[in-house]
């Protein structure tokens, strides 16, 4: 795993309104409109790519992406069906925000031929088995069957497709997709700040990037809320009205190198995930880190923090971390201090905030070894991908803030000598400041980075 998106890019353009847009507004008005996908244009950019001085790291995530539109536009006869799961991170789930909607898009040769949009409770309202949901779900929000809205409770993409497919053909249905993306709410607003202002004819309501998503999730959510006899079926029509509004503000930019800016950082930042059946399209996604894995094969120091909402409001949107990391290698085992500090700066409780009550789960090098933690419950220990974990349940008080603090000591034979720390970042969580403080037998050391994509600290 490595640092990467360094630097601005040259294109991805057609590919942006696809992923980003198409895959979370543009299904709705593609199908209206018939359009096709204009992604044919990339290739013939991609054969230049050679000629112009591109890192290297660049000219690969160019090739990745003549790929992907390669197939996404041949014409061979062939209809190609994707999952859209769409996350609203204002309530953090361990695989980014939670699953209130998904859409299902039909491709072939280059067109999108059908569409279907749909609230998960909807699906969930078919599925009739009795799945035992994972110990955070029984004990802090007393659900007695596990389904699809809950389904992305891994930290890791690949598992929660597996997960969803499954309670997907619990419903009924027909799971054999082509590929499966997963969409932030965070991407809303980013492209809000891109297009500026949207304004829906007979709504009365304008949308920008400081609060759009907050005013979405108020208009499709308060008002159902204060009155259950609205059509529920129906309570988010403005979503599919908004789409064509904010297409053709795209289409009017311009501006590739901003769009292509967008849709980086929403890789980087896990907004977006995917996953293909195609092994070789999910070996390309692999290749430049788009595929939402937890990192496995690394041999160093290693932490995920993954924050789980267990309080059923969107209450994320208020919360604030910063994270202090102390690593001692000079003691018999080389000892872990991590800080986590919770930050809840709702003003007020509403219908739509509350206490921060969240299911945390850290992962470490596998044979780490628990010591003691504060301001957190007793620790839940496992191990999956590679990795150990200690779970906890943590509150954070509205206005208030809890320092949580968790010391471990790293696994036997672990190499003091070429210490290396990768720190992978939650889908659905950004802009947390990070510290490190290193201490060796020959000095220490501090260094200190945004957390708004994996980092990889090295000390020479």
């Amino acid at each position: 795993m490595k640092i990467f998106f360094t630097r601005k890019r040259i294109v991805i353009g057609a590919f942006v309104l696809f992923l980003t847009v198409g895959l979370f507004y543009l299904f709705n008005f593609a199908m209206a409109n018939k359009k096709l996908i204009a992604l044919n244009s990339l290739a013939t950019i991609n054969k230049f790519s050679n000629f112009l001085p591109i890192p290297d790291d660049e000219k690969k995530e160019l090739d990745v992406i003549n790929t992907l539109a390669q197939n996404f536009s041949k014409k061979d006869g062939v209809t190609r069906t994707f999952m859209i799961m769409l996350q609203n991170n204002m309530e953090l789930r361990p695989g980014g925000g939670f699953l209130g909607q998904y859409a299902i898009l039909k491709i072939k040769d280059g067109e999108v031929i059908s569409t279907f949009f749909e609230d998960a409770n909807l699906l969930d309202q078919k599925i009739t088995a009795k799945i035992k949901p994972p110990y955070p779900f029984t004990r802090m929000m007393q659900l007695k069957k596990w389904k699809f809205r809950d389904s992305n409770f891994s930290p890791d993409f690949p598992t929660n497709v597996e997960k969803a497919k499954y309670f997907y053909r619990l419903a009924g249905r027909n799971s054999n997709f082509d590929g499966v993306i997963a969409v932030n709410t965070n991407v809303f607003n980013d492209i809000l700040a891109l297009t500026g202002p949207i304004t829906v004819p007979g709504y009365g309501v304008t949308f920008n990037s400081a609060d759009g998503a907050l005013k979405l999730e108020e208009y499709v959510e308060k008002r159902y809320i204060m009155n259950p006899d609205i059509d529920t079926q129906n309570r988010k029509d403005i979503m599919r009205k908004m789409a064509p509004i904010i297409v053709e503000k795209l289409f009017s930019l311009g501006n590739i190198s901003k769009i292509s800016d967008l849709v980086h950082k929403e890789f980087q930042n896990r907004n977006i995930m995917v996953n293909f059946n195609d092994p070789n399209l999910q070996s390309a996604i692999e290749s430049v880190y788009w595929d939402g894995k937890v990192a496995t094969g690394w041999n160093s120091d290693y932490l995920m923090m993954v924050d789980a909402n267990m309080g059923a409001l969107k209450t994320d949107y208020y919360i604030k971390r910063q994270v202090n990391y102390d690593i001692d290698l000079t003691t018999e085992k080389p000892t872990v201090t991590l800080n986590i500090l919770y930050k809840n700066t709702a003003p007020y409780g509403d219908w739509r905030t509350s206490d921060y009550h969240s299911y945390l789960r850290v992962y470490v090098p596998k044979g780490s070894n628990f010591l003691e933690s504060k301001m957190v419950s007793l620790a839940n220990k496992g191990e999956e991908f590679e990795k150990s974990y200690f779970g906890f349940i943590c509150h954070v008080l509205i206005g208030g803030e809890t320092n949580a603090i968790i010391k471990y000591e790293l696994p036997d034979g672990f190499d003091v000598n070429d210490y290396r720390l990768l720190i992978q970042k939650q889908s659905g969580v950004e802009n947390i400041p990070f510290k490190v403080h290193l201490k060796t037998k020959d000095g220490e050391y501090n260094q200190e980075q945004m957390l708004d994509k994996d980092l990889k600290f090295e000390f020479k």
